[in-house]
C-alpha cells in the first residue's frame, strides 16, 4: 500500500523523523515495535490464560487467580515492582460453582441460565411452581402475599422479538471516522439532561427498582425458591448478565435469593403458558458461593523504570480492566484490554527501550462495579481528597491510556476535550495510518478507567476501536468467549498501545494537559 511505501522510505531516511515543529518519532524504534507486535505477538497467549485458563475475573477468587498469573508474567518479563497491591475495602467475592434449569411440564426443555452476580443459592435440587405476577407495582404487589413459599417468580413483561435486519459485527467506515474527527467537543451519544424521553425512562427505572426491593423482600421472607429475570436484548441464546453488588457483597442483603437470568425467548414462553393457565414445572439447582476472608480490593501494577536523571520520576500509565462478569470469560470486555496492555509493555522490554520516563502499567479490579480500582489508586496515590488537588505524585503522571472497548482494532483516540494533544496525536498515529489507526476527535467518551484520570486534569485517554460485535453479542453476556477475539486486531492495538507509551516516554515536553477541574465539579 502507499502508506506503506512512505513508512519504509522514510525509514530508510532517517531513524528519527520530524512530523512537525515539536514532534521527532524515532521511527527506527517505532518499525522495532511494529514487527516486535506484529512478526512475534504473545497477546493471544496471554488472552487465552486470562480467559480459558483462568476463567471469569468476577471480584473474588476468580479476580485474584487471573491478577496473579498477570503478575506473574509481568515479571517474567523482566517488569520491576510487579505486584498486587490492596485499593480499600471491597466486600464479599462471590463464584458460581453449579447452576442447572429445566421445565419439566407441560413438556421437558432445558434452558440456558446464569445467576446475576451476588445472587444466592437453591440448596439442592427443588422442583417449584411459578407465581406469575402480572401487576408490577408495589401496592398490587400486597396481593400476592402469602402465596411465594417454594414458588419461582415469574414477572409479567411486555418485551416482543423482532428481527434483526443488521450484521452483528462491523467496523467503523471511512466516512463515520471522518464524522467523529470533525466534532465538537462532548461526550459521544449523550443526551441533553432536559430530554423528556430520557426523564421518563429514569422514572421507570425508579418505580422499577422499589418494585422490585419490595418483591424481593417478600420473597425471601416467604422462602420463595428463587426469582427469573430476562432483557429484551438477550434473544438468540444470547443473556445479559450483570448483579445486584451495592446490596449483596456489602452485606445488605446477605446471601440473596436465587435469581436467573434466561434467554428472552424461553422467558416469554413461560409467561404466555401462564396467560393460558397451562401448568408449569420447573426444576432447578444452583449453588453460589460467598468469600468473606478477604474483602480486599486489589489492582495489578508494573514497571519499567525510566532512565532520564531529570524525568524519571514522571510516570506514563496505560491501563485496562482484568474484572469481568461471570456469564462467560469475560473476553472482549476486558481480557482483551488487558492482554493488550500487558503485550504493549511486552514489546517494549523485548526491544530493550531505555524510556526517559517510567512507564507503569495497572490492571484495574472492580470497574464493572464502578471503576473502584482505578478510582481508589488516584485516591490513594495522586489526589488530596480532601483538596482535590494532585498530590506530588499525582503531578508527576504524566498520560494515562485506556483499552476498553473490545477487540476491535484501534482507529484512533479519543481527546476527551483536550484540544492540545490533538496535533501530537495525529502525527503519532502517521506511521500506523496504513494498519486503520487514522482518527483524532476532540470527543469525550465515558464509561471506564480513564474517566478516574481525566475528572482530575491528568490526560487520559481512551483509543478509539473498532465495534466488532460488541454490543450487539458480547458485551457482559454469555458469549463473551476467546472464541470471539480477533488475533490481527489485538496486534494491531497493541503495537499501537506500545508505540504511543513509549512517545510519551520520551517526548522532551509532556503531553498538554486540560485545566483541573474545581473541588465542587471533581464531587459531581
Amino acid at each position: 500500500m502507499k502508506n506503506q511505501l512512505l513508512v519504509a522510505g522514510l525509514l530508510l531516511g532517517s531513524s528519527v523523523l520530524a512530523y512537525g515543529q515539536d514532534e521527532k518519532l524515532d521511527l527506527t524504534t517505532l518499525d522495532k515495535i511494529r514487527q516486535e507486535g506484529m512478526q512475534r505477538s504473545q497477546v493471544m497467549e496471554t488472552a487465552f490464560y486470562l480467559t480459558d485458563v483462568n476463567g471469569p475475573r468476577i471480584q473474588g477468587p476468580g479476580y485474584v487467580k487471573a491478577a496473579n498469573y498477570a503478575k506473574g508474567k509481568l515479571a517474567g518479563w523482566g517488569l520491576q515492582n510487579a505486584k498486587l497491591e490492596a485499593w480499600g475495602n471491597w466486600g464479599k467475592g462471590w463464584a458460581v460453582e453449579r447452576c442447572y434449569f429445566a421445565m419439566t411440564a407441560p413438556y421437558y426443555k432445558s434452558m440456558i441460565a446464569v445467576p446475576r452476580a451476588w445472587s444466592g443459592s437453591t440448596n439442592k435440587l427443588q422442583t417449584a411452581d411459578i407465581l406469575f405476577i402480572s401487576e408490577t407495582d408495589t401496592t398490587a404487589l400486597e396481593n400476592y402475599k402469602g402465596k411465594l413459599k417454594n414458588k419461582v417468580i415469574l414477572i409479567d413483561q411486555s418485551y416482543k422479538v423482532t428481527p434483526s435486519f443488521k450484521a452483528d459485527a462491523d467496523r467503523f467506515t471511512d466516512e463515520e471516522l471522518q464524522k467523529m474527527a470533525g466534532e465538537t467537543a462532548g461526550l459521544r451519544g449523550q443526551r441533553m439532561q432536559g430530554d423528556s424521553a430520557m426523564r421518563r425512562r429514569m422514572m421507570a427505572m425508579r418505580v422499577g427498582n422499589l418494585f422490585n426491593q419490595k418483591m424481593r423482600r417478600m420473597a425471601k421472607a416467604e422462602g420463595a425458591v428463587g426469582i427469573l429475570n430476562s432483557t429484551q436484548n438477550s434473544k438468540d441464546g444470547t443473556l445479559f448478565v450483570s448483579g445486584d453488588y451495592a446490596n449483596a457483597a456489602l452485606g445488605a442483603t446477605p446471601d440473596d435469593l436465587a435469581d436467573l437470568s434466561i434467554a428472552v425467548e424461553d422467558y416469554l414462553m413461560l409467561c404466555r403458558l401462564m396467560k393460558a393457565n397451562v401448568p408449569v414445572k420447573l426444576e432447578l439447582d444452583v449453588k453460589t458461593k460467598f468469600f468473606a476472608d478477604d474483602i480486599k480490593g486489589y489492582n495489578v501494577l508494573a514497571d519499567i523504570p525510566g532512565t532520564d536523571p531529570k524525568l524519571k520520576d514522571e510516570v506514563i500509565m496505560l491501563g485496562a480492566h482484568l474484572d469481568s462478569w461471570h456469564a462467560a470469560t469475560g473476553a472482549t470486555d476486558n481480557a482483551a484490554g488487558s492482554a493488550v496492555m500487558m503485550e504493549a509493555v511486552r514489546i517494549l522490554k523485548a526491544i530493550g527501550v531505555k524510556p526517559r520516563r517510567t512507564i507503569r502499567l495497572a490492571l484495574w479490579s472492580g470497574e464493572e462495579q464502578g471503576l473502584h480500582g482505578s478510582k481508589n489508586y488516584v485516591a490513594n496515590h495522586l489526589v488530596n481528597t480532601t483538596t482535590n488537588q494532585l498530590t506530588k505524585e499525582g503531578q508527576n503522571v504524566a498520560a494515562y491510556f485506556n483499552v476498553d472497548n473490545g477487540t476491535g482494532k484501534i482507529r484512533g483516540v479519543y481527546l476527551q476535550g483536550n484540544e492540545a494533544a490533538g496535533p501530537i496525536f495525529s502525527q503519532w498515529l502517521k506511521p500506523f495510518n496504513d494498519l486503520g489507526a487514522t482518527t483524532v476527535t476532540i470527543q469525550n467518551t465515558g464509561g471506564t478507567d480513564h474517566l478516574s484520570f481525566d475528572r482530575f486534569g491528568i490526560p487520559g485517554f481512551q483509543f478509539i476501536q473498532d465495534r466488532i460485535e460488541y454490543n450487539t453479542r458480547t458485551h457482559h453476556t454469555n458469549m463473551d468467549t476467546y472464541d470471539h477475539l480477533q488475533p490481527d486486531d489485538l496486534k494491531q492495538a497493541a503495537v499501537i498501545v506500545a508505540s504511543f507509551v513509549y512517545n510519551a516516554a520520551m517526548r522532551d515536553q509532556r503531553i498538554p494537559a486540560k485545566q483541573p477541574v474545581t473541588a465542587q465539579q471533581a464531587t459531581r
